[in-house]
């Protein structure tokens, strides 16, 4: 199959791109993650890039990606407020896999935006709103643009939460395809692949975090809870770097 251009992919209609986008995803949801990765790679155009939290299970997408491209650029949002955890973290896998790190932030830094608004994620779901709009979907924008990116992949997989449940493998979110290649896994098949692979864990996993974020909008995950109720205070579950897709 030849290779998909976004700019002739947009002159067509709602209906044509929607029928065009369905094809694809059938197509791709019979192959392996490891196909899936190496069909997007082959077919979709460049820049190639993947964002990563450098959560919990990060390293996982992570992982099968640098297999098959090992220089991708890598876009990290740093909001400036990650765990101290969170930060050892990527300077360790950055150094163990030679990691093509790109990293990007606000243009106000954490302590004038609490000079200018206060904390913002203290002040309900608007405040939280426009803190993510600032920290993560500006900057993420940015990147997608200083990078001239047209291809993205991320680690989200339907089962982390209510809001993901009917996401695509491929789908197109700020004028560029996104990839979600690990989009069907399960919790059991992440561990199982950390395992078989020995790979590294976010330190902050044996402390009791299903998933991580900023410092101050992340807790524990407790027995009972959703794991989506362990980010911003349960009151939403998208930062926004993935919401509004097309």
């Amino acid at each position: 199959m030849s290779k998909f251009n976004i700019k002739n992919i947009e002159l067509l209609n709602s209906q044509e791109k929607n029928d065009i986008l369905s094809e694809l995803n059938l197509l791709i949801s019979n192959y392996s993650t490891e196909e899936r990765i190496s069909w997007a790679l082959r077919n979709l155009p460049c820049t190639h890039v993947m964002s990563s939290s450098f959560g919990i299970q990060s390293v996982v997408l992570l992982h099968l990606i640098i297999t098959q491209k090992p220089d991708i650029p890598v876009i990290l949002i740093d909001t400036g407020y990650l765990f101290p955890q969170t930060y050892n973290f990527i300077d360790f896998l950055m150094k163990k896999f030679n990691l093509n790190l790109q990293i990007f932030r606000s243009k106000i830094s954490p302590a004038w935006q609490e000079a200018r608004y206060g904390q913002l994620w203290t002040k309900g779901i608007k405040g939280i709103n426009f803190y993510n709009s600032i920290n993560k979907v500006q900057p993420m924008n940015f990147a997608l643009k200083n990078l001239s990116v047209q291809t993205w992949f991320a680690g989200l997989r339907r089962d982390q939460s209510k809001s993901r449940k009917l996401l695509s493998f491929l789908s197109i979110q700020k004028r560029v395809f996104k990839v979600l290649p690990i989009l069907d896994w399960s919790n059991d098949k992440i561990a199982e692949y950390l395992k078989i692979n020995n790979l590294d864990i976010h330190p902050l996993s044996k402390e009791g975090y299903s998933s991580i974020g900023d410092i101050h909008t992340t807790s524990k995950h407790i027995s009972g809870m959703l794991e989506e109720e362990t980010r911003f205070f349960g009151l939403k579950r998208e930062c926004g770097l993935h919401e509004n897709e097309i």
